[in-house]
């Protein structure tokens, strides 16, 4: 099996050891695993539920959580909402909805309960009603009178017991919005307004809101029967050139933690959407990667995602029993791990033993990260299963290669199956940055502006300038002569337009959604 089911994992030691010692020590026996009681789990990925796939400004997309590698006194916690965002969306870009409540949970005991509750809400803003431009010029700074559409927000921290709501406090307000990266003439310095976004808050806090590259690097084409059945659609990172709409929050470990002694957080985010009647109900749910999306089938998507964590029961065949390896039997012939897989309730609902499970951990679907755990000088991409406790599935880091980590684990890793699974997309297609709020920037609307084989960009302008000269200038000889000239050069732009459709067509049917 070699370019979908190929990779050098080494070292893998960590994890297995950890899991197995949970293992005979009793850590996954059945009277652990039925203190699940009815309830939910999470959602994550891209369009993984068939409701919210038609309502992508509430879909969380993906989670991470991880030490700040440049704070590690801090944690930074990054959720992305809006999948496939096309750079060039115009002429309305992207923009977080004005009606519904976007969260960070955080639960600081294990208890399967949020203690705290990060809300942001957004409100867009519109100078000029009579024009159809989101700028109306370029655009310098966030406060640009030349940018039409503007959004801001505020967060509220909501501190809760037993799901009772304790106290609130106003942490932002009015904090700007990054806008979408429109391209290169409206926008010629989009890193300077990517760092007028970035807001600093009392106690050593920071926030970000706004359009980057999406860094969930992955080949979603396994939806074609695992690659098209025999591995000839397998390696390339289908998400390449696609932005998302991201909320990311640097927060002091001392703030969302127990205590030092118990330094491990269960974290998660939802949507809520307010309805007509102006109440809200939960939409989209988002923990640990890949898990509504590929865990969960069709009958228990929509139920998953308006669920809570404290609830998480009446999904736990999905995860003993998972459909993926037998899939993966039947068109490549790899032997599915045998079942209960109990070694998936450790690393999906509990968290790993001796890693980041709490202490009295009441099993639910939680994106765990132990807080003490110090940053890796070189993060390996997968994770634990390499030797890097900082990475996943102890939170998860930009880097890590949540794709291969999941397979390989699911096909058996954990009990004795070795196994290099992979889908051969190692990394995001741009560098994340070294500083908050670490996601790269947004793939600008400028990029792929001509489609491939059609007119030069100078050739165009040329062409352009020629036919909108007027008839007896001196660019052009008789009348006619400008005439049979803009003829042939509204042609040109002619086959240009129908060319450049053509190849947005060809984009959107060759989309995996």
């Amino acid at each position: 099996m070699t370019p979908l089911f190929s990779r050098s994992g080494t070292g893998r030691k960590g994890l297995v050891s950890l899991i197995c010692g949970a293992l005979a020590a009793g850590g996954l026996a059945a009277a652990g695993v039925a203190t699940l009681e009815p309830g939910a789990a999470s959602a994550s990925s891209h369009r993984e539920a068939p409701l919210i796939s038609g309502t992508p400004q509430y879909d969380n997309t993906d989670l991470y959580a991880f030490v700040s590698p440049d704070k590690p006194d801090t944690t930074t916690i990054v959720a992305n909402w809006i999948p496939f965002e096309e750079p060039a969306g115009g002429p309305n870009f992207y923009t977080f909805a004005d009606d519904a409540q976007y969260d960070i949970h955080v639960d600081s005991n294990g208890d399967a309960q949020d203690d705290l509750l990060f809300r942001y809400t957004f409100r867009t803003h519109t100078k000029n009603g009579n024009t159809f431009l989101y700028n109306t010029g370029p655009v310098t700074s966030l406060d640009d009178p030349d940018l039409n559409i503007t959004q801001t927000y505020d967060i509220e921290l909501i501190r809760l017991k037993h799901q009772h709501v304790v106290s609130r406090t106003k942490v932002a307000d009015d904090v700007p919005v990054a806008p979408s990266n429109v391209g290169k003439a409206s926008m010629p310095d989009y890193g300077k307004l990517r760092a007028q976004a970035v807001y600093k808050a009392a106690g050593g806090a920071a926030t970000f809101a706004g359009q980057a590259d999406d860094p969930f690097f992955l080949d979603l084409r396994v939806f074609d029967l695992l690659y098209g059945g025999n591995l000839t659609e397998v390696g390339r990172d289908t998400l390449k050139g696609y932005n998302v709409n991201t909320i990311a929050l640097q927060v002091p470990n001392d703030l969302i933690r127990e205590s030092s002694k118990q330094p491990v957080v269960g974290i998660w985010s939802t949507t809520q959407r307010r309805n007509a009647q102006g109440y809200y109900a939960q939409v989209s749910r988002l923990g640990n990667p890949l898990v509504n999306e590929v865990v969960n089938p069709q009958k228990d998507k929509d139920r998953f995602n308006a669920s809570q964590p404290a609830y998480d029961g009446q999904f736990l065949k999905n995860v003993t029993n998972p459909e993926l390896p037998k899939l993966i039997e039947s068109i490549y012939k790899i032997k599915a791990p045998a079942e209960p897989r109990n070694d998936l309730v450790d690393v999906f609902l509990k968290g790993v033993k001796g890693l980041n499970q709490p202490p009295n951990v009441r099993p639910a679907e939680e994106l765990r990260l132990n807080t003490s755990i110090k940053p890796a000088m070189h993060p390996k991409r997968l994770g634990v299963l390499d030797g890097d406790n900082a990475g996943f599935p102890n939170g998860r880091r930009l880097t890590d290669d949540v794709v291969d980590e999941a397979l390989q684990v699911v096909e058996g890793e954990l009990v004795g199956s070795k196994n290099d699974l992979g889908d051969a997309v190692d990394k995001n297609d741009k560098n994340f940055e070294k500083y908050f709020p670490y996601v790269a920037e947004p793939t600008s609307g400028s990029r792929g502006a001509l489609a491939k084989g059609t007119t030069s960009g100078a050739d165009v302008r040329s062409q352009l300038g020629d036919a909108l000269s007027p008839a007896g200038s001196s660019s052009g000889g008789s009348g006619d002569t400008v005439l049979i000239a803009a003829s042939a050069a509204s042609g040109a732009a002619g086959i240009l337009l129908i060319g450049t459709a053509f190849a947005w067509w060809r984009r959107r049917m060759q989309r995996p959604y």
